[in-house]
């Protein structure tokens, strides 16, 4: 058996869902710069949705197609999935990474925002992954990662939906991948710590507002608080982590939460 772990996802259809930004495009374009062919989606179905895939299939030459949908919709979860599959021609790694918070203390926390964030944080995965599995086991080859956090690990205060679901995230990637485990489908969960997205940067200047503290005191003190290497995650660090369990070297690794989170954990 080879060794040498090489990036080559030549031949391989790839969904990653919430990928018009952050972590999930940088997924989208590792995974097509390594030879698949992907399918990006988000809920906006903006013109600037469909430019980013039409310039990654320009930068790798690999087939890249935006699918819409709304991931708090059941129905529309489940098109996503034979979307993708008609137009790659097959689905054979499932990249769950469309997420959203809502911050409020338990007490006042609203009944739309909860069912909104559990929604498109688990209830969407359970839905895609429900939905690509036939596919997978008639293929004998499959791979289902689901993007959780670090805050499926460990708890904040008012985060209770965000929290719950990425707990939940945990839990169903365990049982996927206890139920395939003769398939050759493997399922896992990935859980990043605090990653530098257009997000975090977005609440740098807030807090600085409200603390009176410097970009750096922020950044240290404030956001990277639990983070014990004092520093942002790259969304390169989370995308290597994704690709390499859904390579065929990783064929043992399944039913893990796949902590990449700066030592949070070690705490």
């Amino acid at each position: 058996m080879a060794t040498d772990i090489q990036f080559n996802f030549s031949g391989k259809r790839v969904l990653v869902t919430g990928s018009n930004s952050g972590i999930g495009l940088e997924t989208a374009r590792a995974f097509a710069r390594a030879g698949a062919s992907v399918a990006l989606n988000s809920f906006s179905n903006e013109e600037a949705d469909h430019v980013l895939a039409h310039d990654l299939a320009e930068e790798t030459g690999q087939t890249c197609r935006y699918i819409p949908a709304d991931l708090s919709k059941r129905e529309e979860a489940n098109s996503l999935v034979t979307r993708c599959q008609q137009e790659l021609g097959g689905l054979d790694v499932l990249v769950n990474n469309a997420g959203i918070q809502h911050i409020s203390p338990v007490d006042t926390f609203s009944d739309d925002a909860w069912d909104r964030v559990t929604e498109i944080n688990l209830s969407s995965q359970f839905a895609t992954a429900r939905a690509a599995l036939p596919a997978m086991r008639q293929a004998g080859w499959g791979r289902i990662i689901n993007v959780a956090s670090a805050h499926g690990l460990h708890a904040s205060a008012n985060k209770s939906a965000y929290i719950a679901a990425k707990h939940g995230v945990i839990g169903l990637s365990k049982t996927i991948a206890l139920e395939v485990a003769e398939t050759g489908i493997t399922c896992n969960a990935v859980c990043p710590g605090y990653v530098f997205t257009p997000i975090i940067e977005g609440q740098i200047p807030d807090q600085m507002a409200q603390t009176g503290l410097e970009r750096e005191q922020v950044i240290r003190d404030v956001l990277l608080v639990k983070q014990p290497t004092k520093r942002f995650i790259e969304m390169e660090e989370i995308a290597a982590a994704i690709l390499y369990i859904s390579t065929d070297i990783a064929k043992s690794i399944t039913g893990h939460a796949f902590a990449v989170d700066g030592g949070w954990g070690a705490i």
